[in-house]
């Protein structure tokens, strides 16, 4: 361990170089490498965390770059964790950094956490928030939850015993989850930059403190940050019952969260190769994104139908078999879908587009 490299925080009352080994020997698992996960891997790399792993499956895009700085426009349409990694390398070649390049779903998270002590999570998805929160109950691992939303930012520390003795989960705070589409994200939102960067950034102090024994941790807190006006609050949580949690791993693989289980049948999500099999068909593809949002499609290819105008659209017939709803990410998509398949029932094939226009950018493109 270069002892110059860390001087600067080894220096410090109430931190020196046992706080510096304890960095050195932990493992930190980072999942996102999107605007808040940015931040928190330059910094988390820069202090001497041991071994940090990044998890993600995306891909780097234009629209990221304003607020993933960690990224440059020649990455893009590389995978963000591959491209993170030689970043964070050069930034600090003493330490491990391990790439997942995968999406994390319930066959697979208990044995990625396993080989973690804390875990981070910057997701910007609540499918992905209750799985990793029910999965670091499950293992005992330390959750550090970040998100933001348009101008405000939350921030709080998970499944750490506080001075009680109590340990509280993300279901604590908020027990069921939205239906998809119920509450919009950064890119029906929108999001300035900055403000990820000061979440992520906050996300890494937490860190920090939690592997070092410094200062006081938001253990069982939740912290509001509003970017607009520097104000902030801190909410205590409690436990709650009104929520069941796996007690072993059998009974993790087997859980369902009917928040999640609302694709009825006749709803197939596909993909661009997909898409373009159905095109061939008597197909109607349909844009729901509003008429701002990036990029343009070609409106004689793709009908336009904002989620917002969806109702009027929806009283007009539809003529084509198979109907295909595409939006930025695959969220207000399935809503759209399921709208449709009340009013059409088994007569229509209504499929959604998985991940969405983002995901699939180098087709619409």
């Amino acid at each position: 361990m270069a002892t110059e490299r860390y001087h600067r925080q080894v220096i410090l009352n109430g931190f020196g170089e046992t706080a510096q080994i304890l960095l050195s020997k932990a493992r930190v698992l980072v999942i996102g490498a999107g605007g808040i996960g940015c931040p928190a891997l330059q910094y988390l790399a820069a202090a001497g965390v041991g071994s940090i792993g990044i998890a993600d499956d995306d891909s780097i895009a234009l629209s990221n770059l304003h607020r993933q700085v960690l990224f440059n426009t020649d990455d893009i349409d590389k995978l963000k964790v591959r491209i993170a990694r030689k970043r964070l390398e050069k930034m600090n070649p003493e330490i491990e950094i391990i790439s997942h390049p995968l999406r994390l779903q319930r066959e697979n998270i208990l044995t990625l956490l396993k080989g973690y002590d804390f875990v981070l999570d910057g997701t910007d998805n609540f499918e992905s928030r209750y799985l990793i929160n029910d999965a670091c109950v499950l293992l005992g691992k330390a959750l550090i939850f970040a998100a933001v939303s348009g101008f405000e930012g939350q921030l709080a520390i998970f499944n750490v015993e506080d001075k009680k003795g109590q340990r509280c989960n993300y279901r604590d705070l908020f027990p069921i989850a939205p239906q998809p589409g119920e509450i919009p994200g950064c890119a029906e939102n929108g999001v300035l930059g900055v403000l990820p960067g000061i979440i992520g950034s906050m996300a890494a102090a937490e860190t920090i403190k939690l592997i070092t024994g410094i200062g006081q941790p938001l253990i069982n807190q939740l912290l509001h940050y509003n970017l607009l006006s520097h104000d902030q609050y801190k909410m205590t949580i409690s436990p709650g019952d009104n929520y069941v949690m796996a007690d072993n791993e059998i009974d993790f693989l087997k859980m369902v969260d009917p928040s999640f289980c609302n694709l009825k049948p006749g709803y197939h999500e596909i993909d661009a190769e997909q898409l373009i099999i159905l095109q061939k068909q008597s197909t109607i593809i349909i844009d729901v994104r509003e008429q701002h949002e990036l990029p343009i499609l070609n409106d004689e290819a793709y009908k336009k139908a904002p989620m917002t105008e969806f109702p009027i659209f929806l009283d007009s017939e539809i003529e084509e078999k198979n109907i295909v709803f595409i939006c930025q990410h695959g969220i207000r998509s399935i809503l759209a879908a399921q709208a449709t398949q009340e009013k059409y029932g088994s007569r229509k094939n209504i499929y959604t587009l998985k991940g969405g226009i983002i995901k699939w950018r180098n087709y619409f493109i």
